[in-house]
């Protein structure tokens, strides 16, 4: 592996009418800045993680052209399931259609290099403004979830770890849940996450309780995929304490 590289919530739709402006004037023609950006960064034996809301497809069928575009970038592609991704079948049916350079991600984990990836979508956390009963029962199986993919991941047995969530791990208050937990528990080296959108940086974390935290949405980023692993080791600007991306 030479380096690996995470963007989340490219919003593709490509046989959908969902312009993204709504989020703010940055995301105009968002991705053709995306695929520039890109092109630019990505090398053709790199990875990229895509912590979910890959497209704003309904089914597979109308999703698969917005994968293609991702298959013709660059580089291998890991996909989380994101909030927005009603499109997401079976992961068997998925991995059966999946173009070549795509991988999903699914209550398993994937060895790239000496890492070990995992992660599953999460979902919003108890204390949230409009936590339901129903938002309880989600919130319980993305933990069970996520717990699988941990404990597959611990079983390569591989040197470091790398989660992925698509939603944060806390609430908007940044209190501990049960998300928070398995991180203290498992000691992931990363912690990568999506979902929010328009956001200042004082509303997210960049470290908790000494594992590093970053939120990579395509808009935070300026649609540049953030460098993550250079070359097997952590990028040093993701280490715990430092700076979190640009607003």
């Amino acid at each position: 592996m030479t380096n690996l590289y995470a963007i989340a919530d490219p919003h593709l739709s490509s046989t959908s009418d969902k312009p993204m402006q709504v989020f703010g004037r940055r995301w105009a023609e968002h991705p053709d800045k995306l695929f520039a950006e890109w092109r630019r960064l990505v090398g053709p034996t790199d990875w990229v993680v895509i912590p979910g809301d890959i497209s704003w497809a309904m089914h597979l069928e109308d999703a698969l052209s917005d994968l293609a575009l991702l298959d013709a970038l660059p580089g291998y592609k890991l996909l989380l399931r994101g909030n927005h991704d009603y499109w997401w079948p079976t992961i068997h049916r998925l991995r059966s259609q999946l173009p070549a350079s795509l991988r999903a991600l699914q209550n398993d984990a994937l060895a790239i290099g000496s890492w070990a990836v995992c992660g599953s979508r999460g979902w919003s956390c108890p204390g949230s403004e409009g936590f339901s009963a129903g938002d309880q029962k989600i919130y319980a199986r993305e933990l069970q979830r996520l717990r699988l993919s941990l404990e597959a991941a611990r079983r390569l047995g591989l040197e470091r770890l790398l989660l992925m969530l698509h939603f944060p791990p806390t609430n908007a208050s940044l209190e501990p849940s049960g998300f928070t937990e398995l991180i203290e528990e498992y000691q992931p080296d990363l912690v990568l996450h999506g979902h929010l959108h328009g956001v200042s940086r004082g509303r997210l974390i960049s470290d908790w309780k000494g594992v590093p935290v970053r939120c990579v949405s395509a808009d935070l980023l300026d649609f540049q995929p953030l460098l993550v692993i250079r070359n097997g080791a952590l990028a040093e600007e993701l280490t715990p304490g430092a700076a979190g991306p640009p607003t």
